[in-house]
């Protein structure tokens, strides 16, 4: 099977080094055909000139573009076969409307950990897609991390959540380093000591069955450290703080 990129930016560039594990045929066609050019050698994928050209040979098509930018691109094309779309904010309503309503059209949204082949990618379809070809794309998306079977209307929370967190989650490391800076560790030793134990309890949880909550009590000696510093992160508003940007995010992806 051939696969067709449209958009060859960080995140296509990202699921092709995962697919290069399978045996698809890579094709990929971008805004800049000498760049594209270019990175399709560094990829050891073959580079299409015109984006209709690349649309004539591929059985699947996987729009890597932005959603600002879809509307304009794909106004000039015509489709024929199954389409993929990592656009943020675009709804299956809105892609049959772009592409063609008679087509199967799947929406995915991955994240960043995409990069190292560990993203979280949700992934749905409309009614056009059928088990054999949702099979499929979950065969592609399993290539580049873990795939989550998302109601539509749950995208804009799981980009809310797998989508931004790793922000989150990176402002938080950052700030635990910070602390330890303030406390007389050098930078790199607190970015080592934090990093390394936030990987070893995320695989803690994931590892047993416990709960977040289970492992808090766990850790949380009676009159101890880590509840006096528990108390002082609710004090300032933790929690309320980490649902408001959630809330937050979630409303930005409603607008886009």
């Amino acid at each position: 099977m051939k696969i067709g990129f449209i958009g060859l930016g960080k995140m296509s560039t990202a699921i092709i080094r995962g697919l290069k594990n399978t045996s698809f045929e890579i094709i990929a066609a971008g805004r800049d055909p000498q760049k594209t050019a270019q990175d399709a050698e560094q990829l050891g994928i073959t580079a299409i000139s015109e984006h209709q050209a690349l649309i004539e040979q591929a059985d699947l098509i996987i729009l890597g573009v932005k959603p600002q930018v879809l509307p304009s691109i794909t106004a000039k094309l015509h489709f024929r076969q199954p389409v993929i779309s990592m656009a943020a904010g675009i709804s299956l309503n809105r892609l049959a409307e772009l592409i063609d309503d008679k087509l199967p059209l799947i929406r995915i949204m991955p994240n960043i950990n995409a990069q190292i082949l560990e993203s979280s990618t949700a992934i749905c379809g409309n009614d056009k897609v059928d088990a054999g070809l949702m099979d499929l794309a979950k065969e592609i998306t399993n290539s580049f991390g873990r795939t989550f079977d998302i109601a539509e209307k749950d995208f804009d929370t799981f980009t809310a959540l797998a989508g931004s967190g790793p922000a989150y989650i990176y402002l938080f490391i950052e700030t635990l380093s910070l602390a330890g800076v303030k406390h007389g560790l050098t930078k790199n030793q607190a970015l080592d000591i934090v990093s390394h134990t936030m990987l070893a309890s995320v695989q803690n949880l994931i590892a047993n069955n416990d709960s977040p909550h289970d492992l808090i009590d766990k850790i949380s000696s009676p009159g101890g450290t880590t509840i006096a510093g528990l108390l002082e992160l609710e004090k300032n508003g933790l929690t309320t703080s980490v649902i408001a940007g959630i809330d937050a995010a979630i409303d930005r992806a409603k607008k886009l």
